[in-house]
């Protein structure tokens, strides 16, 4: 599994790490052309390979590079936090043409923190959840069978996300899946060391795990 991609430079990497410290627009726009060389283009080579191998296995959430990838800029209108800057740089792969939080979909991040790789639906309209509950309960035994897959445990660990203390409204409390319809976030995440990145062993760490969680991902689309 190659696709030529040599990792982020470490000059990327330090970048962050400096960024932390004058998370500041005094600070970063006299640097901003290191951050579009050594972040955002080999960012825009790294979605693109992954794009290709996408092609074999989730040909549907193949993403235009400048659309998947996130803004370096903070939403800073209601948040105590006002610095400017993320700490860290990501992708998401959605369902093509679905809204942001229609459909469940692939994601990375990279940072000098950790790598991170995960999948799934992270905060899902009212309706949406509410077909996907449905979807669950008809079907649980089948989501069952996709997330004890020995390898999917082994590179993604379990169902992650917010949960409800008690069942949703609608559903009987003895279900046999109450305890999935309780999620009101449907994620599989898996935190890599940060020394990842700068490697080409990070291409192939990102389509694997993606390769790995396509049927959840499938499994939640249908509804």
């Amino acid at each position: 599994m190659r696709s030529g991609f040599p990792g982020f430079p470490v000059e990327g990497i330090e970048f962050f790490r400096a960024l932390t410290r004058h998370n500041n627009r005094d600070w970063f726009q006299p640097r901003k052309q290191i951050f579009e060389e050594k972040l955002k283009q080999p960012m825009c080579e790294l979605v693109g390979a992954v794009n290709r191998a996408m092609l074999d296995f989730a040909h549907n959430y193949v993403t235009d590079p400048e659309k998947a990838i996130y803004r370096i800029y903070r939403d800073t209108r209601f948040s105590k936090d006002k610095t400017p800057y993320k700490d860290h740089l990501a992708a998401n792969f959605r369902w093509r043409g679905a809204g942001r939080h229609e459909r469940a979909g692939y994601y990375f991040a990279i940072s000098p923190k950790e790598v991170a790789i995960g999948g799934g639906l992270y905060m899902p309209d009212k309706d949406v959840l509410l077909a996907l509950r449905q979807h669950i309960a008809e079907n649980h035994a089948r989501m069952r069978k996709i997330l004890s897959a020995p390898k999917l445990r082994k590179l993604l660990g379990e169902l992650q996300g917010e949960q409800l203390t008690r069942g949703p409204k609608g559903f009987p409390t003895e279900h046999p899946a109450a305890d999935l319809l309780r999620f009101k976030q449907f994620i599989l995440y898996v935190q890599l060391g940060p020394e990842m990145a700068t490697t080409p062993a990070l291409y192939r760490e990102i389509v694997e795990r993606f390769r790995v969680m396509t049927p959840f991902i499938e499994f939640l689309n249908e509804q």
